[in-house]
């Protein structure tokens, strides 16, 4: 496929823009450490994978034609990030570097996959970007359509996981270093708290195209 590369920088140039994916697992590994971010970032590579195939069967045709379908996703979302938010700036657990939380708890990987799972799955902006990207870089000339959709979700998947794992260990690092700083820990966490509160903010106002 000719633009197979042109696609990957495409995807290259989104995924290192912040959002609330990138806050999630750099707050994700900061507090909880490598594993619990990680896991996260799988929940969000399942969500890529599931918008692929919405995008495939049509989905953005379905929110254009009863808008209100857009605007649910869009409430849902938005509560979803104002909870973890809100969590984030309540919690009281500080980062370990043996992987486990400030009650001596291993990180609970099924909760982040499920945190990263809902959060981009919740994000009708994410559905809408699949469906409008995939589109441009499949010609039905080159084979069969289906083919080409599923080689381009495959990719945008893999480079989507590939830097969610960046961030994931970043977080994790950022983690490590914070520890030696109580009030550096403080204030990281209410910076990512209030990001995510924002992202949920600005989600609400989000209008379709």
């Amino acid at each position: 496929m000719a633009g197979l590369w042109l696609f990957f920088m495409a995807l290259a140039v989104v995924y290192l823009l912040p959002g609330p994916d990138m806050i999630l697992l750099l707050q994700t590994g900061a507090r909880q450490g490598k594993g619990a971010a990680l896991a996260t970032a799988v929940g969000l590579a399942i969500a890529r994978g599931c918008h692929v195939a919405l995008a495939a069967l049509g989905l953005a045709a379905l929110f254009k034609a009863a808008p209100w379908t857009f605007d649910v996703v869009r409430l849902a979302g938005a509560a979803y990030l104002l909870w973890i938010g809100i969590q984030c700036l309540r919690t009281t657990m500080l980062p370990n570097l043996n992987g486990s939380n400030a009650t001596g708890e291993p990180p609970r990987y099924r909760e982040a996959i499920q945190r990263g799972l809902l959060t981009n799955l919740l994000n009708p902006k994410a559905l809408l970007f699949c469906s409008v990207l995939l589109p441009q870089f499949i010609n039905p000339q080159a084979g069969p359509v289906l083919a080409q959709f599923a080689t381009l979700g495959v990719v945008l998947v893999a480079v989507g996981l590939l830097f969610d794992s960046a961030y994931a260990l970043a977080g994790a690092a950022l983690g490590r270093w914070l520890q030696r700083s109580p009030s550096a820990q403080r204030l990281q966490q209410w910076l990512f708290g209030s990001l995510l509160i924002g992202f949920a903010v600005r989600l609400t106002f989000v209008q379709q195209a």
